[in-house]
């Protein structure tokens, strides 16, 4: 398949990419078909020499099918050779990869509680109220944290107190010679 794509050149920390037609089996800075074009990421984005384009030989290659990256499509839509790329949604990727695991299972628990939410419910609470309860039931959780912690804390120190006296009991005891 080929692709429009980015390739990387340039020195360390002053990156400058080729934009280029390539056969997406090729590694990404190694062979290629044809440069079209230039990108300068270094650059403000009003200047002019930023971005440098091969419009006539893009839409050649856009015409026999090949498919633009992510990136480039962007720039391409930006200099209105194509039409701008949908940005995807994806609501996860401002928040960190440790936390994302954390968030998965609840996550699927609405999913599943989804058909019990269809029916008829009796009375639902106040939402004043359930803010209520839910600041009361939250504030006892983060003080038994807080107190675990401090109570890991001296158990730690004391296994480390401990290590050395194990090992001076061995130094005393006494070696068996031999005969």
């Amino acid at each position: 398949m080929l692709k429009l794509r980015l390739s990387m050149g340039g020195t360390k920390k002053r990156p400058v990419y080729k934009i280029v037609v390539a056969d997406s089996r090729f590694a990404r800075d190694g062979r290629f078909i044809e440069k079209l074009g230039f990108f300068n990421p270094l650059l403000p984005k009003e200047k002019k020499e930023r971005i440098g384009l091969e419009s006539d030989r893009i839409k050649y290659w856009l015409e026999q099918g090949a498919q633009p990256t992510m990136r480039v499509a962007r720039i391409l839509g930006e200099n209105k050779l194509m039409p701008m790329p949908v940005n995807g949604n994806n609501p996860h990727k401002a928040v960190p990869k440790k936390d994302r695991k954390k968030e998965a299972p609840k996550a699927e628990a609405p999913k599943a509680e989804a058909p019990k939410a269809e029916a008829p419910k009796a009375e639902a609470p106040k939402a004043e109220d359930l803010k209520a309860e839910d600041l009361k039931a939250e504030a006892p959780k983060t003080e038994a944290k807080k107190e675990a912690k401090k109570a890991e804390a001296p158990k730690k120190e004391a296994k480390k107190a401990e290590t050395p006296k194990k090992e001076a009991k061995k130094a005393e005891t006494p070696k068996k010679e031999d005969k």
